[in-house]
């Protein structure tokens, strides 16, 4: 039985993963720009280098590529988390509040300092992406507290305290919005739909140390999870210590998802389609649930991104907007089938 969940495994794995390289050569040669397979092989290589080719492969097409992925493998990976700690089903980064968090900070920033931090400088670049990051740890820190009974985290406090303060936190950036002058309205609307059209580099460059250092945390933890889901009563009584691995999990979640919201706006959904699919295809034990349902975020965010980009143009939507038309659907299904 185990062999069998172990092939089944690597089977869907290497399925997504096949998928992802073609998603991933899709994006990088189709656009208002094509550039076929030899040409990126010799851009790549510095074989015959093109000022052209440069610009549109390492200034605009791989980092919107990279970041496509990492957001969405950190979402999917932390919205499994959030919903095997909470044990519901329904429970997702954007419906904690933290998105709401993370997106207050940013438009915050635009009203205040909008115009005024200019040049290519290393603050200058990362100044948005760091008010994000701080209100996504405020946003999860306020619900961490407040969702704190008699020295125990109670998961169903947990969702309401989240869904409450993220109504707060979005209250203040529509108020904050609504006093924007239309270019800077314009793009507090784009990035709290969820957009990673600004890619560069830096971010990757910002983001990626939190990926790489809360990740392997939550895939070690992946047995605590396992017993979180038979109930606390029974994972205490096979010695587990219920309450330490459950703050330990949620921030290491916390952390992974306000370092991809700082970079990517608020994209909804990923966390909470992502498991559930993975949990179809390979069972319920979180060793394998985590990487697949990482690798389904991959997959999901960086083909919504070249749909946004590609099948509207000239105008292209957040992928935010086309994770929705996916995630509403599938939110209401799952809401169903509870019901049921």
């Amino acid at each position: 039985m185990r062999n069998h969940e172990t092939l089944r495994f690597w089977s869907v794995l290497t399925v997504i993963g096949a998928l992802i390289v073609v998603v991933f050569y899709i994006s990088l040669t189709n656009g208002v720009f094509d550039i076929g397979l030899l040409d990126i092989a010799k851009t790549l290589l510095r074989i015959y280098p093109s000022d052209d080719y440069d610009l549109v492969i390492f200034d605009f097409r791989l980092p919107r590529i990279v970041i496509s992925l990492l957001v969405g493998f950190g979402l999917a990976i932390a919205g499994t988390v959030m919903q095997g700690v909470t044990r519901n089903g329904l429970a997702d980064p954007g419906i904690l509040g933290i998105n709401a968090g993370a997106g207050a900070a940013i438009v915050t920033f635009m009203f205040f300092f909008a115009g005024k931090m200019t040049g290519t400088g290393l603050l200058a670049i990362l100044a948005m992406p760091l008010f994000g990051l701080a209100g996504g740890l405020l946003a999860a820190i306020s619900i961490y507290a407040l969702a704190w009974r008699n020295g125990q985290l109670d998961p169903r406090s947990l969702l309401l305290t989240g869904i409450a303060i993220g109504s707060g936190f979005g209250a203040i950036s529509l108020y904050l919005s609504l006093k924007m002058n239309a270019r800077d309205f314009e793009m507090a609307a784009v990035w709290l739909t969820g957009s990673i059209w600004n890619a560069n580099w830096i971010f990757i460059a910002s983001m990626l140390p939190w990926l790489l250092l809360l990740t392997p945390i939550v895939l070690w933890k992946a047995y605590a999870l396992d017993l979180l889901r038979l109930g606390e009563p029974t994972a205490q009584g096979l010695g587990l210590a219920a309450e330490r691995e459950k703050r330990l999990l949620l921030l290491a979640s916390i952390g992974i998802v306000s370092a991809c919201v700082s970079v990517s706006g608020s994209i909804g959904f990923v966390g909470l389609i992502a498991p559930h699919i993975a949990k179809r295809l390979v069972g319920i034990h979180h060793r394998h649930v985590l990487p697949v349902s990482g690798a389904i975020g991959m997959l999901l965010v960086a083909a919504s991104d070249f749909i946004a980009k590609t099948v509207f143009h000239p105008v292209e939507l957040p992928v935010g907007i086309v994770i929705s038309i996916i995630g509403v659907p599938y939110f209401v299904y799952l809401l169903y089938k509870r019901k049921a």
